[in-house]
Formats: structure tokens, C-alpha cells, sequence
């Protein structure tokens, strides 16, 4: 008896619920990263062999390198009402325009009296902009200490949470520089803060 040859069928898989859900997530993350901001002071960190990762909320990070002196704050609204308090502090009135500016700005080393014509400037112009650091010293009147003092008063009026600090030093900075910013935050009896590294690949 003959055998029965079946007819064989191309079999088809519907992707349509598979590119859904791809460009589905694509969206997602698009939307959800964070851009990686230029920094306008480029550091060369020294190398360590331990990574921990720096938070992205109730943080601030003082940036050195080539005798220059830069602050950043996590968040814009503690941004705003940080320019709020600086411009208390100095007798400056900053617009809400301008404040907004300042909201996405996420470094800058300028001393205060400038920063009103810094923040009015395009964002190419502040690339361009050779900003001369925040100006420091060890008193408590240092334009770096109020920055700092203001800061941590608006973090803990808007979050509830002590605000976080990190240091980021050139590897080729001196000392003496490095100590300056140390003894700031130590007359706020701040002695806890990050030194920010470089993952060193080398064994």
C-alpha cells in the first residue's frame, strides 16, 4: 500500500507583538536616561582599585583641578532655591527666568558677582566662557563656604535628608589645594565625603 504524502506547510511567526514591545522599550529608556553633561573642567581622577557608585539624588561634588574651584548640586529644584539663598546672602535678585536657567546648569565656577551675566549667556557661550573657579579660602566667609553652608540648608528644608559630598581632584593637583577643600567642609563639621576615582584597569 502506497504511504500518504502529507503537502508540507511554510509555517509563519507573527513578530508584530515582538516589535511592539522592542520599540515599546526603546522608548522607554530614550526617555528615562540621563544625558551625560560636558564637564566644563575636564579632570584627570587618579586610579583606584574599588568601584562604588557615586548617588544621583541629595548630592554635591566640589571639583578641582588646575587651581580652579567648581560646585554642582544634584536636583534642580535645590538648584533654584540655592540661588534663592545666594542671592540673599549677596544682595542679588535673580529673575525666575533666571533661576530656571541656573536649574540646569550642573557645574559652574564663577564667583557670585558675575553669576547673573554668566547664567544670561547662551548655552554655547558658556562653553566658551573660561570660567575662573569659585573663589576659596579658610574662612568662613569664603564664597565656596556659603555655597556650601546654603546647600545643605535647602536640602534639608525641601528633602529632610543631609546632604551628601564628593571631591573630585585632579591627580596631578597639589595638596595644599586639595587640604583647602577638606578644610572647608570641616568648619561645617562635615568629615564625611567621597574622593571620586577612576576605575584602575591595571593588576
Amino acid at each position: 500500500m502506497a504511504r500518504i504524502k502529507i503537502p508540507r506547510k511554510s509555517t509563519a511567526i507573527d513578530m508584530t507583538a515582538m516589535c511592539d514591545v522592542a520599540f515599546l522599550l526603546l522608548t522607554f529608556f530614550i526617555l528615562t536616561a540621563k544625558l551625560k553633561q560636558e564637564d566644563p573642567l575636564r579632570v584627570d581622577v587618579p586610579g583606584a582599585s574599588i568601584k562604588v557608585n557615586v548617588p544621583d539624588v541629595d548630592m554635591a561634588t566640589v571639583t578641582i583641578g588646575h587651581s580652579k574651584v567648581f560646585f554642582s548640586v544634584e536636583g534642580t529644584d535645590l538648584r533654584k532655591a540655592l540661588l534663592e539663598e545666594m542671592g540673599k546672602k549677596y544682595s542679588i535678585s535673580f529673575t525666575p527666568a533666571e533661576q530656571q536657567k541656573f536649574s540646569l546648569i550642573p557645574t559652574f565656577g564663577v564667583p557670585v558677582n558675575v553669576l547673573k551675566q554668566y547664567i544670561n549667556l547662551t548655552q554655547d557661550e558658556r562653553k566658551k566662557y573660561n570660567q575662573p573657579g569659585i573663589p576659596v579660602d579658610t574662612t568662613t566667609n569664603s564664597e565656596l563656604f556659603n555655597w556650601i553652608y546654603q546647600a545643605r540648608i535647602v536640602t534639608k528644608n525641601l528633602h529632610n535628608k543631609e546632604l551628601r559630598f564628593a571631591i573630585k581632584g585632579d591627580s596631578r593637583e597639589q595638596y595644599p589645594e586639595i587640604q583647602k577643600i577638606i578644610d572647608v567642609l570641616q568648619k561645617q563639621a562635615v568629615n564625611k565625603f567621597s574622593l571620586i576615582t577612576s576605575l584602575n584597569q591595571s593588576k
